[in-house]
């Protein structure tokens, strides 16, 4: 089960980056490809008016973060449980041959019988991947407020249906793929203490206590590649927060009007698309903190900066269209580069 999650999550992660990258080479012969893409990939102010078939209001980026956030608390929960009940992680001695594997996040996949004979990488893998599901959980419970209270989507913006459905799949499949190596036994724990509960009934249950230091302590005795990828984190969730307060500001809410602003003010003043730049920064902040041994997380960032800066290009071409005195200075996504 756990060798079929993990090759179908990095089939579905290939199968999502490679018409993007395709469609970004500098070919004529792709123009068509292109323009297809293109048309399933574009939303709200980049989205041609004249593509209106298959398509949903751009309000229903709502359903992404709903999604996500029940999705992820519901991973989150499991696996916190699973780790404290299964596998606790502590501060105990390492051999010198098990240090470098704790610091830089070691992914040995190994059967768990017993958490005295868990091997202490397994556990600080399971470990791991709970700050991972953290990490994740602030982010869309962020995402799901901005899109309540801070945008105010036209309603004339719209995206593709295929769009939709592509955001749907990130927001599951992104937060399965931060805790692929250990989900498989955290779901067959969870399936095995509801089929306890549901044949011995709850009186019959083992009494819980909820030991709130214990839950909390382990994940302070994780490496400091964890530590370094969360502060990368919260420096883009930090500025993806600002950006999107200033994109929010442009449209006076209460007023529905398509006219747009150029926006400024923070990595506005630098690139065109600081809020896909920064989103790269949150996801790049989870790849170090998961310490750079899963391939699937490397996939999930791969698709993240593929759509995000295909998405940028369009944004920039569009505001040196639409505006004749945008600054000329400002680059598509990357800082200097791009």
């Amino acid at each position: 089960m756990k060798i079929g999650l993990v090759s179908l999550l990095r089939a579905a992660w290939i199968a999502a980056i490679l018409p993007i990258l395709v469609a970004s080479l500098p070919c004529a012969c792709l123009s068509s490809f292109y323009r297809h893409v293109l048309t399933f990939a574009s939303r709200g102010k980049i989205k041609p008016s004249s593509s209106s078939k298959f398509t949903v209001p751009q309000r229903f980026f709502l359903h992404f973060y709903v999604v996500s956030v029940a999705w992820t608390t519901v991973l989150l929960l499991m696996t916190w449980f699973y780790a404290y009940q299964i596998v606790p992680f502590s501060s105990e001695p390492f051999h010198y041959s098990t240090v470098a594997s704790h610091l830089t996040g070691g992914s040995h996949i190994l059967s768990i019988h017993k958490s005295s004979s868990t091997p202490v990488e397994h556990r600080h893998s399971v470990w791991k991947s709970l700050f991972l599901l953290l990490l994740m959980e602030v982010q869309v419970l962020r995402r799901l407020y901005e899109t309540v209270y801070v945008f105010n989507y036209s309603p004339s913006a719209r995206m593709h249906i295929f769009g939709y459905l592509a955001g749907i799949f990130f927001y599951t499949a992104a937060p399965l793929s931060l805790c692929s190596i250990c989900v498989p036994e955290v779901l067959s724990f969870a399936a095995h203490r509801m089929a306890e509960f549901i044949v011995n009934g709850r009186g019959r249950m083992p009494n819980i206590e909820f030991d709130w230091l214990g839950y909390v302590k382990p994940l302070t005795n994780l490496g400091w590649c964890q530590w370094i990828g969360a502060a990368i984190f919260i420096w883009g969730w930090i500025h993806q927060s600002r950006c999107h307060s200033i994109l929010g500001s442009l449209r006076n809410h209460g007023k529905q009007s398509d006219e747009y602003e150029i926006p400024r003010g923070d990595w506005f003043e630098v690139v065109s698309s600081p809020h896909y730049l920064s989103e790269i920064v949150i996801y790049a902040g989870l790849l170090v903190a998961s310490g750079g041994s899963d391939i699937t997380i490397w996939l999930v960032f791969g698709f993240v900066v593929a759509n995000l800066v295909f998405a940028a290009a369009e944004t920039h071409r569009w505001y040196l269209q639409k505006f004749d005195n945008y600054p000329h200075n400002r680059y598509t996504i990357i800082p200097y580069i791009y």
